[in-house]
């Protein structure tokens, strides 16, 4: 298990010097806390023991500055405690999920068709949240009650060895023994949990995605059910896992009564001499071990879960990129792009059909392409194979004759600008969503590449480049939206478009004011678009057809 969970523990060695201030917080949260209740207890007892003849004589004013001292100090010590422990723990998970995500980027998409989208919603969210358990349940109660565990047998073997012996044998015992107890009572317990939190979210997912197709199909009861069922299921897991809890915390007052039972026993049968004050002080020291004792066996019933996470994150981080790129790094200076398919077949992963079978043609530099076929024929995926977002099985793709297994990633993404069928439009301001295109672009090339695609008119609005445009872009039209694609490509500045579907969806007269946009600004440059109505013909050189798994050039 320990295998598990190893490769998040080394990350804290990046943060040795957060954790080490972390702990002495701790350390010191529960030293004032133990002394507080030790000295309120010394100081009742020493107070009523002196009584009224000796008011004049007890100094009472230096116990009292003790424990308002003490009650100042854990206060602030676990409030920093709070502030650097969990400050220290979301920037490893911050870390982790950035590690995450830089991992999934090279995957090709024939890696990605196994992740569904909640399981990696799940697994950047509750997967790795789970992971805070290692540091701030584990980690840091253990050490934090080990190193008191130390200074209580110090502080009491001062007064009395024997008694000094009870306390640490029993906080030691306890310390090692119940949470293992606790773990292996909540194991599959928390596995559970993981799997049914994992498997609600999943099934969450797609019932918000699907709601036209389960309505359409009169299933949406019957999924609401299942999401119901598998609710009820997830929080029968958690009720038990809370009594499990209240177990825990019963257990552990029960340990610490045996104790401090044994300690009044000793004390009151003349193991030593004391006055009733320090005896009062022993007492008071071991009731105070609850604090120290409490946290240690919730931490272990949260380890099924943790280990359950640790296991499905190892998975999808062990996963290499079955891509690879080369190591030219070649910049075009000019607009002359080539591409060469030489005897190119391509399958889909366990489908028994190819989408295309031995397919030569050459697109010749500053062309413009029209590529059609039927829905479903592989249109799309002639344009991915050129991205390398599939592979060929056989043949190969050269770019002004160089294969594009050569090149590195960065020159074969800056040579090539893709406008999608569906432009992501992110919940940000006019400016950032265009930066997407080029980062290094001003505010004078945004405005001119705004109104190259008749998009001025979002200039006029009172916030201008700091419009804010919304979550996928509810602020604007269909025609809007693809325009913000084409002004992203322009601000790219690429010899080589690829285009897929750009104006699907839209009517009559946006459909020519998007080829007008096209035709204006993409003259010189290879152009690739997949379409399914060829309603200005004039823009295209050549028409591909794609049928049969075969390209067929038919006269525009």
């Amino acid at each position: 298990m320990l295998k598990l969970v190893s490769p998040y523990i080394k990350l804290y060695r990046y943060y040795w010097q957060r954790i080490l201030l972390g702990m002495i917080m701790v350390i010191t949260a529960l030293s004032a806390s133990i002394f507080l209740l030790s000295l309120s207890g010394w100081f009742l007892s020493a107070t009523a023991f002196v009584g009224v003849a000796g008011l004049y004589t007890f100094n009472y004013m230096l116990p009292a500055a003790g424990v308002r001292g003490a009650a100042i100090l854990r206060t602030v010590a676990r409030y920093f405690d709070r502030l650097i422990n969990h400050d220290t723990t979301f920037r490893i998970l911050a870390y982790l999920r950035t590690k995450a995500f830089k991992h999934l980027l090279p995957l090709s998409a024939d890696q990605m068709q196994h992740f569904q989208k909640a399981d990696l919603l799940n697994a950047f969210i509750a997967d790795i949240d789970h992971l805070d358990h290692l540091y701030l349940r584990l980690f840091a109660p253990i050490l934090g009650s080990l190193s008191i565990t130390l200074f209580i047998y110090c502080a009491v073997n001062y007064f009395d060895h024997t008694v000094a012996l009870i306390i640490t044998l029993f906080l030691l015992a306890t310390i090692l023994t119940m949470p293992l107890l606790f773990y292996y009572a909540g194991k599959r317990l928390g596995e559970n949990i993981a799997q049914f939190k994992s498997q609600y979210r999943q099934l969450l997912v797609s019932y918000l995605q699907g709601q036209a197709e389960l309505t359409l199909f009169n299933a949406k009861q019957a999924f609401r059910q299942q999401l119901t069922d598998t609710e009820s299921q997830w929080l029968t897991l958690q009720k038990k896992q809370s009594n499990l809890l209240s177990l825990a915390s019963a257990v552990i007052i029960l340990i610490v009564g045996i104790m401090t039972l044994l300690i009044i026993g000793l004390v009151s049968n003349g193991i030593a001499n004391y006055d009733p004050p320090v005896i009062a002080l022993l007492i008071f020291i071991g009731l105070s071990s609850t604090e120290i004792l409490a946290p240690i066996p919730n931490a272990f019933l949260f380890l099924g879960q943790v280990f359950a996470s640790a296991k499905r994150m190892n998975h999808l981080l062990a996963q290499q990129p079955s891509i690879t790129y080369g190591n030219i790094n070649q910049t075009f200076t000019d607009d002359k792009c080539t591409i060469i398919f030489n005897e190119v077949t391509f399958s889909y992963p366990n489908q028994p059909l190819s989408v295309f079978n031995d397919i030569n043609i050459r697109i010749h530099s500053g062309e413009h392409v029209a590529l059609i076929g039927q829905t479903g024929c592989g249109k799309s995926t002639f344009l991915n194979l050129i991205t390398r977002s599939w592979q060929p099985n056989k043949g190969s793709i050269t770019i002004n004759n160089i294969d594009i297994t050569h090149f590195d990633e960065y020159s074969l993404r800056n040579m090539m600008a893709v406008i999608p069928q569906v432009i992501h439009i992110f919940n940000d301001t006019l400016r950032n969503n265009l930066l997407i295109g080029n980062p290094n672009a001003n505010d004078e090339q945004l405005i001119a590449v705004l109104k190259k695609v008749e998009l001025g008119k979002l200039l006029t609005a009172e916030h201008g480049l700091d419009l804010w445009i919304g979550e996928d872009g509810r602020t604007l039209s269909g025609g809007e939206r693809r325009r913000i694609g084409i002004a992203r490509a322009l601000l790219h500045e690429s010899p080589l478009i690829l285009m897929d579907e750009p104006t699907e969806s839209l009517d009559s007269l946006t459909e020519q004011q998007i080829l007008a946009i096209i035709a204006n600004n993409y003259a010189g440059k290879t152009l690739i678009m997949v379409t399914h109505r060829l309603n200005e013909h004039a823009l295209f050189d050549r028409i591909l057809l794609l049928r049969n798994q075969t390209l067929t050039e038919i006269k525009p």
